[in-house]
């Protein structure tokens, strides 16, 4: 996926007033926070905005052109109109090439594990994991193939493929995917298991 570019404005007034009068000429006010805790005041084109933000996650880092000097950011936070969904004001988090930073990448997940297939349940109780690198090396997404995941096997944050330069931040025990017996044959083992037990207490 080719990286995604917003064009904006320098915005030197501010104020609940300012900006209704940019949202009604098409645009959204927005602001880009760094590392040193500066705020710079931009406004974008709410279309293009709205297009371009479609695709992509809280891990993607987007460029914002102002006035030729570009700006690799995260898309932190959007505040939308509660009635109709329209984005109100958006909220940018400026990172530098080389600095470190950290993340939460989402996990998607891929395939039809064996398991299910001969009637087990497929739970996926994690859905993204914290990462340090370099913004070069920040992965979009991590896929997982489950396809070869048989009943009673799992997969581990300590199995993801990250990529070169990619540190493992969230604890690596943690499931992303298991296959477990549906409940009705659980059920049926535990039964089969208490009558074996009677049994044998019976010839004892």
């Amino acid at each position: 996926m080719s990286q995604v570019v917003f064009a904006a404005r320098n915005r030197a007034d501010s104020g609940s007033g300012h900006a209704r009068r940019i949202r009604r000429a098409g645009r959204i006010p927005a602001v880009i926070y760094g590392h040193s805790g500066k705020a710079l005041a931009i406004d974008l084109d709410a279309l293009e905005f709205a297009n371009g933000v479609k695709g992509i996650s809280e891990s993607t880092i987007v460029k914002i052109n102002i006035d030729g000097k570009t700006h690799d950011a995260f898309v932190k936070d959007t505040q939308r109109e509660i009635t109709d969904g329209t984005i109100l004001h958006v909220d940018f988090y400026e990172v530098e090439s080389n600095t470190l930073l950290r993340a939460r990448v989402s996990v998607h997940i891929q395939g039809n594990p064996i398991g299910v297939r001969e009637g087990g349940i497929l739970e996926l109780p994690l859905h993204d994991v914290e990462v340090e690198c370099l913004p070069g090396d920040l992965p979009e997404r991590i896929v997982v193939d489950i396809s070869d995941l048989k009943v009673n096997q799992s997969i581990h944050v300590r199995d993801l493929s990250l990529g070169q330069g990619v540190r493992l931040i969230s604890g690596g025990d943690q499931v992303v995917a298991l296959v477990k017996f549906a409940k009705a044959e659980e059920a049926a083992a535990s039964e089969e298991e208490k009558a074996s037990e009677t049994a044998e207490a019976a010839k004892e």
